[in-house]
């Protein structure tokens, strides 16, 4: 009797003692995943979807709303950032509970279901379903819901869109034209675009991508709701409450409300419009001031000047002092971070011949990048969607080319196509894409305006 007492004593003490050390077990590992776990690492790493929105690449340099926001996040705790990349909502849940991010850096759904697994954290984004309509002198502009019934409404199939439309429609009584797009690998920016240029005349997104794109679009209205609004936030684990009370303070901070606005104003304010006048008339054989530092540089390429000038003309419309919304400088529209990597200050990118040179050193390394491509004129068109978007997005494309059974040797109708195709999910997140997102109908029109700008001066001036 005695024996047997003193065993499960024994027993007793084991099992209390195997607790413990679990109980410890976890209460470090829970702590390695909040703050103090994470500043002794050094490094912060959150996950994110590519969007136009979020996250994305743009000449090598990352960027995004959410991304901006991340990153001075990281900088206010000095911590070095690490960003992932999820597929999807459900896999950026995923990432985050199986500990490879310590943060969702993108809105995510405020719901009761993902409370139970998520901590909210940072700014509250209130997003908003809304009717995007063209805003031309002389159009008429829908103002409340019940002017929808009659009208055609194009949205993508089986989308929240669609979904909204048509119980509107139910709550309407019926009478809204709902189409559903017919075309392949279609997004709904390219819908917001095929509004702009009065392809069609209704479509529906999130207020926040109806915003960023009105930027793009002058002659978009965007402020008839179709929704209520669905509150979103960052997130992070359940058991990272200290991380979570950062991110909070932070996201409060009246002094960092100046940066805050400055994001804000530079991905949903500022114009992003890259409309191109009418060419200037050509005076006595001169395109530029800069005709002769174009000529002198132009040797290193052996490209023809006047190329160079409608890159120039392109970048910056011959302005010396300017700086676009991404941050490129200068006559020839380079990134601080490519200038410096190529010993030149954002500041010297403001003098002429510095800033003709260093786009020249640009357009030679992306050339490089395309020696398999024997035909000069396509090895031309190649190395000006490299330098407008980044290698990276043009070897995608190309990839991508391949895979279609489209020539990645040759850009119109090939490689054009899909670059244009990387701002649909289908495509960035093909295994294939290792640099995601890009809007690529930009880098599309970049080529064509640039080469059309250069035939142009060729009729028009003397090589």
């Amino acid at each position: 009797m005695y024996k047997s007492v003193i065993i499960f004593l024994a027993y007793l003490s084991l099992l209390i003692g195997c607790s413990s050390w679990q109980d410890r077990q976890e209460s470090d590992s829970a702590a390695s995943y909040d703050l103090p776990g994470i500043k002794e690492k050094g490094v912060l790493t959150a996950v994110t979807l590519y969007s136009s929105t979020s996250y994305f690449q743009y000449k090598m340099q990352p960027m995004g709303y959410e991304y901006e926001l991340i990153k001075d996040f990281a900088e206010s705790q000095k911590l070095e950032l690490h960003v992932k990349v999820a597929r999807n909502a459900s896999q950026l849940v995923d990432m985050l509970k199986n500990g490879e991010a310590d943060v969702i850096a993108y809105p995510m759904f405020i719901s009761n279901l993902n409370k139970q697994g998520l901590l909210f954290c940072g700014h509250e984004q209130q997003t908003r379903q809304v009717i995007v309509q063209r805003a031309n002198k002389g159009d008429t502009i829908l103002t409340d819901v019940t002017q929808l019934l009659g009208k055609e409404i194009v949205v993508l199939p089986k989308t929240k869109y669609a979904k909204r439309l048509q119980n509107l429609d139910k709550e309407l009584g019926g009478g809204i034209q709902i189409i559903f797009t017919q075309k392949d690998s279609i997004s709904s920016e390219d819908l917001i675009a095929m509004v702009s240029e009065g392809e069609i005349n209704y479509t529906v997104c999130d207020d926040n991508l109806a915003r960023l794109n009105k930027t793009y679009y002058w002659n978009l209205n965007i402020d008839l709701e179709i929704s209520f609004p669905q509150r979103s936030s960052w997130a992070v684990r359940p058991n990272s409450p200290l991380l979570a009370k950062a991110i909070n303070v932070w996201s409060n901070d009246k002094k960092r409300s100046k940066s805050f606005k400055s994001i804000t104003k530079r991905y949903f304010e500022s114009s992003k419009n890259n409309f191109v006048p009418e060419l200037s008339e050509i005076k006595q054989g001169h395109i530029s001031p800069y005709d002769k530092l174009f000529q002198k540089h132009a040797t290193l390429l052996d490209w023809d000047w006047r190329l160079l000038a409608s890159i120039s003309y392109q970048e910056s419309r011959f302005n010396p002092n300017v700086v676009s919304w991404t941050g490129a400088e200068g006559l020839m529209g380079i990134m601080p971070n490519t200038a410096r990597k190529l010993g030149v200050s954002p500041h010297e990118l403001k003098d002429p011949d510095t800033g003709i040179r260093t786009g020249v050193d640009c357009l030679r390394r992306f050339r490089q990048g395309f020696n398999s491509i024997e035909d000069p004129d396509e090895r031309i068109k190649f190395t000006l969607a490299a330098y407008n978007a980044g290698i990276g997005h043009v070897y995608d494309a190309q990839r991508l080319a391949e895979k279609y059974g489209k020539n990645p040797k040759v850009w119109e109708d090939n490689v054009a196509e899909f670059i244009r195709l990387k701002n649909e999910p289908e495509y960035y997140n093909d295994s294939v894409c290792k640099h995601g997102y890009l809007r690529g109908s930009e880098t599309y029109a970049y080529v064509r305006e640039v080469i059309g700008r250069y035939d142009y001066y060729r009729r028009k001036t003397h090589k």
